[in-house]
């Protein structure tokens, strides 16, 4: 369960002091599959650091499964945040010199995971993905689609439960883009928390749940019937 209340967020840009977001109030129950949307400078990205725990709110309280997460130390932020989330962005984030498997792995490498236990992991994630016969391969020699496949498995590598989609389709084709998205989906349907921040209203339109963003502010948030 994450809830924000009343969380806002300002930051100085030149002489400017821009409120991102602005009371926010919200609540994303687990297995909900939710589309932020709206333009940009709306507050989508800002929304996104702070539910992953990568920016703190300048006010207001969020707690992830009723723990209040506002005033934790560093460090305590990085464990849960490695214990809860994982990330997909829209320019992949690949390591360039390594394998499809080697970058899927990186996750477990830094946790101390036996390399047993990480060489199954990384074949179930791989074989999830449809990408078994790309282990080997670098991202240079991966089309767009296949590498934000990759980049699921290494997400979901460390078994999180919420799934923190950046325009994951946003630098793919139509083809690769709906391969994309049904892999996300798929996640969804096996029980994780998928939350996609979006400009893009077809992509937005497959969620249950919408929630529309304007000047830092929620405007609508609505459920599929």
């Amino acid at each position: 369960m994450i809830q924000f209340s009343k969380v806002s967020r300002e930051f100085e840009v030149g002489d400017e002091r821009v409120r991102a977001l602005r009371d926010i109030d919200l609540e994303i129950r687990d297995g909900e599959y939710a589309a932020i949307m709206g333009p940009s400078g709306s507050g989508k990205s800002t929304m996104l650091n702070i539910l992953g725990l990568l920016d703190r709110a300048d006010q207001g309280q969020y707690f992830l499964d009723n723990q209040d997460t506002t005033a934790l130390t560093e460090k305590k932020r990085a464990a849960l945040r490695r214990q809860h989330f994982g990330f997909v962005f829209q320019s992949f984030h690949l390591v360039p010199r390594m394998t499809a498997a080697q970058n899927v792995e990186l996750p477990l490498n830094l946790d101390g995971v036996s390399p047993r236990e990480r060489r199954q992991r990384v074949s179930d994630a791989l074989d999830a993905m449809g990408l078994a016969d790309r282990a080997r391969h670098r991202p240079s020699q991966l089309s767009g689609g296949q590498r934000q496949r990759v980049a699921i498995a290494r997400a979901m590598i460390m078994q999180p439960g919420v799934l923190l989609a950046d325009e994951p389709t946003g630098n793919l084709d139509s083809t690769s883009g709906q391969e994309v998205i049904q892999a996300l989906e798929a996640l969804n349907q096996r029980g994780i928390t998928l939350i996609i921040i979006t400009h893009n209203p077809v992509i937005g339109e497959r969620a249950n749940r919408r929630i529309h963003m304007q000047d830092g502010a929620i405007e609508a948030d609505t459920v599929a019937a």
